[in-house]
C-alpha cells in the first residue's frame, strides 16, 4: 500500500501548492518587450481601446478565487489566513485541469461592503471571479450585488458549483430508480448550498422541496426564517402534495443533506418513499454513512467523499464552468448556464447505476464538455 505524506510536511516542502512563471524565456530581447520600452505601447492601446485588455494580457484567463474564511468546508469559521491552503488547493484545480491562472485573495474583514468594495477595485485585473467559503446569509447578498456591479462572471461555488453536481447526480440517480420530476426531495441544510439546491431543482422542474435547519422544518409561517429561505419555500410545492408533519424525511424519495455529520439513521431511511435516493454531503463525516443508508433501503448513495463510490465534488464543476465562460466571454452565469452544465456533467456517464451517478474527475471529457454547454447558452441575456 502507498504511504499517504503527511499533510503538514507536504505543505512545508513546497511551501504552498502554485506558482506564477513567464511565458517567454526574458532574454535581452523578450525582456524589452515584456517590460521596459515595449509594454509602453501595449499599455498605450489599451487606454485607447478598453476592450483589447482581454487579447493583449492575460486577464481574459484569470480568475480570482475570494474568500474571507468564514465558512470553510468542514472547518467553519478559520480566518483568512487559514483558509489560504484551501485556495491554493483550488488554484491549483484551476491550472491543472483548465489551465486557468487562479489568485487566492483571502480578505481580513467579514464587512459585506468592505468585501463588495474590494472586489470591485480588484475586478480589472481578473476574467472572473470565484468566491468561496463565505458564511450565509452575507454570501448571497455579496453575489447578487457584484454580479449586478460588474462586467464580468461572479460564481459563488460553495452555491452554485454544489448545486450544479447535485443535480448532475439527481439526474442519472432518477434514471437507476425509475423515479420522476414529481419526486419529493428533503433537503437538510438551509445555508448557501441547500438553498442554491433548491433554487435549481424548482427550476428543473422538481417543485415538491421541504427544507429543514437546525430548527427543524421550514414553513413560511415560520418567524426565524430569512429572506433567501422565504423566497424558496414560496417556489416549493411540497404543502400541496406532501403535507408537514412527522419527520423531514418520512415519504421522501430523496434526501440531500448539506449539514452536519451522524443526522439521520437506516431506520430514518426506512421512512423515506421505496428506493430512496440518498446524497448525504456533510464533509468529512457524511449526515449518515453509505452503509447504513443502504441497510435502511436506499438504492443509490452519494457522498461528497473520494473514498466512497458517487463522490458528489465541485472539482467537477468549477474548472470547466468557468472555462467555458472565459471562452466565451459570458458576462454572468444565469440559470440556463447552470442546467445545462449539470446535464453535461450527467452526460458524460453512458450507462449510469448506483454505483456510478457523475465522471471521475479526471475524466478528461468533463472541461471541454462542460465549456461547450456554456457556449451553447451564449446570446442569453444577464
Amino acid at each position: 500500500m502507498t504511504q499517504v505524506p503527511d499533510p503538514i510536511e507536504f505543505h512545508r516542502r513546497s511551501r504552498g501548492k502554485i506558482t506564477i512563471n513567464s511565458k517567454t524565456p526574458l532574454d535581452a530581447e523578450n525582456l524589452s518587450i515584456v517590460y521596459t520600452p515595449g509594454v509602453g505601447a501595449v499599455s498605450t492601446r489599451i487606454a485607447e481601446q478598453p476592450d483589447e485588455v482581454r487579447e493583449l494580457t492575460g486577464k481574459q484567463n484569470t480568475v480570482a478565487i475570494v474568500t474571507d474564511g468564514t465558512a470553510v468546508l468542514g472547518l467553519g469559521d478559520i480566518g483568512p489566513e487559514a483558509a489560504l491552503p484551501v485556495m491554493e488547493g483550488k488554484a491549483a484545480i484551476f491550472s491543472e485541469f483548465a489551465s486557468i491562472n487562479a489568485v487566492p485573495i483571502c480578505l481580513a474583514t467579514t464587512d459585506t461592503d468592505a468585501i463588495v468594495q474590494t472586489v470591485r477595485y480588484l475586478a480589472p485585473g481578473f476574467g472572473g471571479v470565484n468566491l468561496e467559503d463565505i458564511s450565509a446569509p452575507r454570501c448571497f447578498e455579496i453575489e447578487r450585488r457584484l454580479t449586478a456591479d460588474l462586467d464580468i462572471p461572479v460564481f459563488h461555488d460553495d452555491q452554485h458549483g454544489t448545486a450544479i453536481v447535485v443535480l448532475a447526480g439527481l439526474i442519472n440517480a432518477m434514471k437507476v430508480t425509475g423515479k420522476g420530476s414529481d419526486v419529493r426531495i428533503a433537503i437538510s441544510g438551509a445555508g448557501a448550498a441547500g438553498l442554491a439546491i433548491a433554487h435549481l431543482l424548482v427550476a428543473y422542474g422538481m417543485t415538491a422541496i421541504r427544507i429543514s435547519d437546525s430548527k427543524g422544518v421550514l414553513t413560511l409561517d415560520r418567524a426565524n426564517i430569512n429572506d433567501d429561505q422565504r423566497e424558496v419555500l414560496a417556489l416549493s410545492t411540497a404543502d400541496e402534495s406532501w403535507p408537514v408533519g412527522g419527520s423531514l424525511i418520512d415519504g421522501a424519495d430523496v434526501l440531500i443533506g448539506v449539514s452536519k455529520a451522524g443526522l439521520f439513521t437506516a431506520d430514518d431511511i426506512r421512512r423515506m418513499a421505496p428506493d430512496p435516493i440518498v446524497f448525504a454531503l456533510a464533509n468529512p463525516v457524511p449526515e449518515i454513512m453509505p452503509d447504513e443508508a443502504r441497510a435502511g433501503g436506499a438504492v443509490v448513495v452519494a457522498t461528497g467523499r473520494s473514498d466512497f463510490a458517487n463522490q458528489i465534488n465541485n472539482a467537477l464543476v468549477f474548472p470547466g464552468l468557468f472555462r467555458g465562460l472565459l471562452d466565451h466571454r459570458a458576462p454572468c452565469v444565469t440559470t440556463d448556464i447552470k442546467i445545462a452544465v449539470a446535464e453535461a456533467l450527467a452526460g458524460l456517464v453512458d450507462e449510469p447505476d448506483a454505483e456510478h451517478i457523475v465522471p471521475s474527475i479526471f475524466d478528461q471529457r468533463i472541461v471541454p464538455g462542460i465549456a461547450d454547454a456554456i457556449g451553447a447558452c451564449q446570446g442569453q441575456r444577464c
